[in-house]
Order: structure tokens, then C-alpha cells, then sequence
């Protein structure tokens, strides 16, 4: 079965792992063989698979770096670089099945998680995609680097309309203040009463999904108030 996308990404605002995530994923069992491992990936142009058991519950991840261990000692003396290498990797090399393969726990993520979450995860532990899971730890989709760039396709009319409902509208509810978008800049102009507010406003545009960088105009009643910068 083909993996599919997401219904029409740049229809929507894109807040959770659930807006950008493939939905029906290729993964394997534990008794899954070596070179049906290796052919799956090929097939399905992936890195990476989920290894289910049961119901589908996500137990681990075979990937790339768990199969290049047999080709890079199939020539050596494994017993030469026990003193170098991690005995994983040794393990791994003569290992048959996903089971044997397999990096255990997944590093998961959760449906609903915040698309910063499922970002930071993939920084912070180096991998490319992660299985996204329900609360029993089934599999409901993988979301990939790729995924997480989709939100910056959201056309700059939506992004405007967010800004305006979500930041503008409710910390300077009745005034007048221009939002403009232009390949996902934001650019905010306008007088305001309450000028403490300001970098607020720039923060929380800053985090609308979406959002390349903010350029922040607004200004007192009174006149220009201080630049808003930072993060």
C-alpha cells in the first residue's frame, strides 16, 4: 500500500505531529529477516522502520546504521575491535532478524505533541523521523524532518488571519493595527495604548506556525515605541 499524505497541508493551519505526519506507514514485525528488512527499505524509499508487535504497538526501530554493522565486519574479525567498538554494534552484525536489530525503546512521539516537540526530539536524539503513537503506544503514523518543513508552505493569508484572530485581536482588542505577510515575514504596524505589550505581540507571532521572521512597527499613542526584538 503507498504511503499517503496528509490531507492538503497548506489548507489549514498546521499545529500538531497529527496535521503533517504519513498516516499509513510501512513497518515490520520482530521475525522480520534480515534481507526482507533491507529489501522494504529499498521498496519503500525509508531509513528507517517501526517494528510492531501485537496490536501494532511500536516495540523499537530498525534503520540503516542497524544493518551497515554486517557489511562493515563481514570481512574482520569482530574479536579485533571489541576494545574499540560497542558491543552492539559487534551484536549486531551477526543478528538475522528486526528483533536482533531493532534500537530499543523507539524514541516515539505522540499525535498531539506540538510540532516544536517532535522537532527538538529529533535534534536532541539525531534521528530523522519518529513513529508517532497513541496513549497504548500503537502506531498511528511516522513524521519525518521533511513533515516538520511543511509548515512553512502555509500560504502568507493564512498566517495573516492567524495573527490577526490569535495575537492581534486579543491584546489590542478595537484598534487599528495593519498585519502584513510576505513569504512568511510578518510585519506588524499600528499605534497602540498599551505599548507594554509589544514585545509580547512579537513573541507570540513568532510562534505561529508558519512564521519565517517578525518585523515589529507598532508604536505608542504618544510616538514610536522601543523596537521589539529577541526571540
Amino acid at each position: 500500500m503507498p504511503l499517503t499524505q496528509p490531507e492538503n497541508p497548506q489548507a489549514h493551519g498546521l499545529h500538531t505531529v497529527s496535521d503533517v505526519m504519513t498516516q499509513t506507514v510501512v513497518a515490520v514485525g520482530r521475525d522480520a529477516p534480515f534481507k526482507e528488512i533491507v529489501q522494504t527499505m529499498d521498496q519503500w524509499k525509508v531509513s528507517a522502520l517501526p517494528v510492531l508487535e501485537g496490536e501494532g504497538r511500536v516495540v523499537g526501530v530498525v534503520s540503516e546504521a542497524d544493518l551497515l554493522p554486517k557489511e562493515e565486519f563481514r570481512d574482520s574479525d569482530p574479536s579485533r575491535f571489541e576494545q574499540r567498538r560497542r558491543l552492539e554494534d559487534l551484536a549486531k552484525a551477526g543478528a538475522l532478524t528486526a528483533g536482533e536489530l531493532m534500537s530499543t525503546p523507539a524514541i516515539c512521539v505522540h499525535a498531539d505533541a506540538a510540532l516544536s516537540q517532535a522537532a527538538r526530539i529529533m535534534a536532541v536524539r539525531h534521528v530523522k523521523r519518529l513513529p508517532v503513537v497513541d496513549a497504548e503506544g500503537l502506531l498511528q503514523g511516522v513524521v519525518s524532518r521533511s513533515d516538520l518543513l511543511k509548515v512553512f508552505l502555509r500560504p502568507d493569508a493564512d498566517i495573516a488571519e492567524e495573527v490577526r484572530q490569535v495575537v492581534m485581536e486579543r491584546l489590542f482588542p478595537g484598534q487599528e493595527i495593519s498585519v502584513g505577510v510576505q513569504e512568511g515575514v510578518v510585519t506588524l504596524t499600528g499605534p497602540v495604548h498599551d505599548t507594554s505589550f509589544i514585545p509580547v505581540a512579537a513573541r507570540l507571532c513568532r510562534a505561529v506556525e508558519g512564521v519565517v521572521d517578525v518585523t515589529c512597527e507598532l508604536t505608542g499613542h504618544g510616538g514610536p515605541a522601543p523596537r521589539a526584538t529577541g526571540p
